[in-house]
């Protein structure tokens, strides 16, 4: 058993400049734990840090009936411990969390390890190194993938960088295969926004021969990696293969770049097809759960 102090600390508790510093120096960092990110998506969140800054876990919550509970955003792939802790860092961590929160269902990031007597699912995300040439991120291309992109070279399909936040979002609405909440649309807005803004950001578009939007991304870099944040694509959209026609744009606008492309990976086998079409390789990660709410109160999740 660890002596090891962690700090709850309440949203207006946080230092964001020594938050900053942290992510920035730790080999793990991520953009959705960056202190801008976590505040385009949540209203409020809290924090474990121990000593002054050296570690940090940022902690996203909602409240029902009462309950405080943590739950991963959307657009917020992974969380958890920052920079890589050690085992006994990590278990002091998970108690301090328990103690604050009696119900759980988060993602940690790769660098992350769950521990005993927890419900734990492994999930995988795809990424692809994007610094050679071109020509030779093309060779690891799947026959597949090349059968695609040769079926949208000849659908005359323009590529955009550039597209505009008012049209990616009313596109994004009208092509959800999910119905879409509104603080969602609101999140998802503010994310575009301040990214964009920061020249963080980049927004993407096709069109077909007639100018109709048909496929839309966006992606948003921290240090060398840039993130697949959200895409959409309509039906004549998948009809053409506009989202192959994007992606190998942009790996061809990025070649050969000091940049690692996240494609946030996916749990639908024929996305985590396309993704692993273009050579990206699987990293993986953990959702990690636990319930220790009281008995009557033990089906206010399900």
């Amino acid at each position: 058993m660890t002596d090891i102090k962690v700090n709850y600390l309440e949203y207006d508790e946080i230092d964001t400049d020594k938050w900053d510093a942290c992510l920035a120096n730790a080999p793990n960092a991520l953009v959705y734990a960056q202190s801008w990110y976590l505040d385009k998506l949540c209203s409020e969140w809290g924090a474990l840090v121990i000593g002054d800054y050296q570690y940090v876990m940022p902690l996203t919550f909602r409240k029902k009936f009462g309950i405080r509970y943590l739950y991963q955003p959307f657009y917020c792939q992974q969380l958890g411990i920052f920079p890589t802790p050690t085992k006994e860092i990590t278990e002091a961590f998970y108690r301090a969390a328990i103690q604050h929160f009696s119900f759980a269902q988060i993602h940690l990031n790769a660098q992350n390890l769950p521990i005993n007597d927890m419900l734990v699912e492994v999930r995988y995300n795809l990424l692809l190194n994007l610094n050679e040439p071109y020509h030779d991120i093309l060779a690891n291309f799947s026959q597949h993938t090349l059968r695609k992109l040769k079926q949208a070279s000849h659908n005359r399909l323009n590529f955009i960088n550039g597209l505009a936040v008012k049209d990616y979002l009313e596109f994004k609405k009208a092509n959800s295969k999910v119905k879409l909440k509104e603080q969602d649309l609101i999140s998802l807005k503010q994310l575009l926004t301040f990214s964009l803004s920061r020249n963080l950001g980049e927004l993407y578009g096709v069109f077909d021969r007639t100018n109709e939007l048909c496929a839309a991304a966006f992606f948003v870099r921290h240090q060398n990696r840039v993130t697949f944040i959200n895409a959409a694509s309509s039906q004549l959209g998948r009809d053409l293969a506009a989202m192959y026609f994007l992606l190998d744009h942009f790996i061809n606008l990025h070649a050969g770049k000091d940049y690692i492309l996240d494609f946030e990976g996916s749990m639908i086998d024929g996305v985590a097809r396309m993704y692993k079409g273009f050579g990206a390789t699987p990293e993986t990660y953990y959702y990690l759960a636990w319930n220790n709410l009281p008995f009557w109160a033990k089906w206010f999740k399900r």
